[in-house]
């Protein structure tokens, strides 16, 4: 708002009101080694890197070709482009509520994965066209790999001690002592 004050008129009946701060919620430690730091780095960038692509491919699919017949495997490319993209938030921001939503969202990715893939080869004309066809076969099998990837990485020890799931060791003994 600096750049507005030239243009404000200023009277006296205008009083600066100021909002009381809320508390910062203060974040744990990032107690992860730099191999764990790295990895969340690789995750939280290819995952939008593979929502594009899957992205593309189901507007593509939905809006562009005229010889789809079954839309089914377009809009399972635009669901899994969609929990790719919120995936991502859990290995950008270190916050509780993150790591939460991106456990959840990985968790129903790799499940929609092993079951469009099953479905893919029992029934292909059923799903038709999509990522998780074949478990990711068009992609190198990442849609297959990569949740379970992320899951480890969100479920290892050091993530979930920065996150504030689970406390240190150093934090339990403190606990402990005192309590």
């Amino acid at each position: 708002m600096g750049w507005l004050r030239p243009f404000m008129i200023k009277s006296p009946a205008m009083k600066q009101q100021t909002v009381p701060s809320q508390p910062s919620q203060q974040l744990p430690e990032d107690v992860r080694s730099p191999f764990i730091r790295r990895a969340g780095t690789i995750l939280a960038f290819s995952y939008p890197v593979l929502a594009i692509s899957t992205g593309f491919r189901a507007v593509y699919q939905l809006f562009l070709r005229e010889d789809i017949v079954n839309p089914t495997g377009p809009w399972l490319s635009a669901v899994a482009a969609f929990c790719y993209l919120t995936a991502t938030i859990g290995f950008a921001y270190r916050r509780r509520w993150a790591w939460w939503l991106s456990v959840l969202v990985l968790g129903f990715e790799s499940l929609m994965t092993l079951i469009v893939g099953t479905l893919s080869i029992v029934n292909p004309d059923l799903i038709g066209s999509t990522v998780w066809r074949w478990f990711g076969i068009d992609y190198g099998f990442f849609p297959l790999i990569q949740p379970l990837l992320g899951l480890a990485w969100l479920l290892h020890r050091e993530t979930l001690q920065s996150y504030g799931i689970r406390l240190g060791s150093a934090a339990q003994n403190r606990e402990t002592s005192t309590g």
